[in-house]
């Protein structure tokens, strides 16, 4: 284990919300410090994205293979045969830079995090100015189905519903608003 013991910070939200975008606003912030943990998936790449650069891209099996092994901080199987974690190697590389971590990761994942190193890690949900702008971000990003939209969309009441339990909620209907006030939330915990 390295000797450098960051904070971690996790981005969660619906799919649509923001989050990615905000995400990477911060990573280009060189003074909050931070580095970008890549989540292993077993889904597959969508529109540009890079294996080992947005995701690590795995088989099904070579994923449910690393649970066995003990090798994740926290998954979870998001949509059905479709899982998502956050390998321990990670962490440590991230940490191993003496960087804070920061996590683009799904609403259980972020609040399993936050229980495993509950003192250390500032909890963030982004939140949507509502659904219909919601459906209308998805349909723009194109890079889906019209059913994995709906899917989408009705696993977002079941997210909203669980922002509550995060220790900052973000509405993000003014990214450039919301930007600042991510920005100014994460100094402020760095300084905790």
């Amino acid at each position: 284990m390295s000797e450098f013991k960051g904070k971690l910070f996790t981005f969660s939200a619906p799919s649509g919300a923001g989050k990615t975008t905000i995400v990477r606003h911060l990573l280009r912030q060189e003074k909050l410090n931070l580095g970008f943990s890549i989540s292993a998936t077993s889904r597959a790449p969508r529109g540009e994205e890079v294996d080992g650069v947005d995701y690590y891209f795995m088989t099904k099996e070579d994923f449910i293979n690393k649970v066995k092994k003990d090798a994740f901080v926290e998954w979870e199987e998001v949509y059905h045969n479709n899982f998502y974690g956050t390998l321990k190697t990670e962490v440590e590389r991230i940490w191993s830079q003496k960087k804070h971590v920061i996590f683009d990761i799904d609403v259980v994942g972020g609040l399993r995090i936050k229980k495993k190193f509950p003192q250390r890690t500032l909890a963030v949900f982004i939140k949507p100015p509502d659904i219909n702008e919601l459906i209308r971000r998805l349909k723009k990003r194109a890079t889906e189905s019209e059913e994995k939209v709906k899917m989408r969309v009705a696993k977002a009441s079941v997210e909203m519903a669980l922002a509550p339990q995060f220790d900052t909620i973000i509405l993000n209907d003014d990214l450039q608003k919301a930007l600042k006030e991510t920005e100014q939330v994460v100094e402020n915990f760095i300084k905790k």
